[in-house]
């Protein structure tokens, strides 16, 4: 057992955190795996995660010991078949993590059952037990989200599907239960002020202001803006062609969600910070000489690629450092940039393919509500109209006579 406490100064005072790390069970001079995480606030907490995840690891390590050709009989193994047999060859690495992270909430006693056993109210129970004490790890006990226990339902839902094409299910019990229905959440959109107030509070060796101006400029995602290559900018027009995407502690570039090339405009201000950041990085390309990795626009001093999750964290402390709107995260700039420009009057159809989406809906369905205030300019409209569209309207009526029979 490695338990680690590390301390680093911040503009707030010195922080401290402890980090577990230990070699994978089957882990071999040659071939060696370690487990790490970080962020615990005591040694003990870390302690504890530490023994729990020796315990998960040893049980997955048992799970894939398992004879192949064994057909799986319980829902564990459905699940186990579901990640290795359809997982790992369709889908991508980060949805498989988050798969897997989401059968780990999934009761004991349940995952031992035989699959033709489980009924639809066994699942019920299943999800309401999950909405009061589905927590695991540091948040035992706790009361999952209604939007988390209806990804766990299509997740089995999906194992069960793979199941019935398989023949080794009769029916998909899922959809007979009866998972929650997730709140409908608006997004944020920060106002201008907000926005300015964000950027002006960024401080990293990185470049996080120029990164955040970016994203505010463009509304490109997380891992399209990690992915970025010098090569990509011509002028300033900007071509987004590969997502940078981190599974556990490593980091590999993937084609773009919908796995389509756009180019997009850099407005001036942004491209000026922008080519000032470059000029930035030449100290540290000649001080690292041949050792400098990549060609990445925003990347550690030596060139290798930023880890998105603590991206992620650092802009989400930097909302809360700067009392910004409460739950908003690095996904607040891309919301926000959709949001000012349909509220700016683009046409939906070129908010679409800026952003990146797959069709107009998409857009429609998440943006329209843009800022608030919008639907002050349509009450003002429609005022206006009543005293300057007051012209005759002719109605026609038809009338149709019954024949008679």
């Amino acid at each position: 057992m490695a338990i680690k406490k590390r301390k680093w100064k911040t503009a707030q005072g010195v922080k401290t955190a402890w980090s577990y790390v230990f070699d994978a069970p089957g882990s071999t001079r040659e071939n060696r795996k370690q487990i790490f995480e970080s962020g615990f606030e005591s040694k003990k907490e870390a302690t504890d995660a530490e023994v729990e995840r020796r315990i998960k690891e040893q049980r997955d390590f048992e799970l894939q010991k398992a004879t192949p050709a064994e057909v799986p009989g319980t829902l564990a193994g459905l699940l186990k078949e579901f990640f290795s047999e359809h997982g790992a060859k369709s889908l991508a690495p980060k949805t498989l993590q988050r798969y897997r992270e989401m059968a780990e909430y999934l009761d004991d006693d349940l995952l031992a059952t035989q699959i033709p056993a489980i009924k639809p109210l066994h699942l019920s129970r299943e999800w309401n037990r999950l909405l009061t004490s589905g927590g695991r790890g540091r948040k035992a006990g706790k009361p999952l989200s209604r939007k988390t226990v209806r990804n766990i339902a299509g997740l089995v839902s999906s194992a069960y599907t793979r199941g019935l094409r398989w023949g080794i299910a009769e029916v998909n019990p899922v959809e007979a239960s009866e998972p929650p229905v997730p709140k409908k959440k608006e997004g944020i959109a920060l106002s201008v002020e907000q926005q300015e107030q964000l950027i002006a509070g960024a401080t990293a060796p990185w470049g996080m202001d120029v990164f955040l101006e970016l994203d505010a400029a463009t509304g490109a995602r997380r891992g399209e803006l990690l992915g970025l290559q010098w090569a990509d900018l011509q002028g300033n027009q900007l071509n987004i062609g590969r997502s940078l995407s981190q599974v556990g502690q490593g980091v590999f570039l993937k084609e773009p969600k919908n796995k389509k090339f756009r180019a997009i405009t850099i407005p001036p201000t942004a491209l000026k910070k922008l080519n000032a950041h470059r000029r930035e990085q030449e100290p540290y390309r000649a001080h690292f000489g041949a050792s400098y990795q990549g060609d990445f626009i925003f990347c550690n001093p030596d060139g290798s690629p930023l880890k998105p999750d603590t991206i992620s964290a650092s802009v989400s402390l930097l909302f809360r450092s700067l009392d910004l709107p409460k739950g908003a995260s690095l996904h607040t700039l891309r919301h926000t940039h959709g949001s000012h420009l349909l509220a700016a009057g683009v046409p939906l159809t070129d908010v679409s393919k800026r952003l990146g989406h797959a069709n107009p809906h998409v857009t429609a369905t998440v943006y329209a509500h843009a800022l608030a205030g919008r639907d002050d300019l349509a009450a003002k409209a429609w005022e206006k109209f009543q005293t300057t569209g007051k012209q005759p309207i002719a109605v026609r009526v038809v009338v149709k006579r019954r024949e008679k029979s």
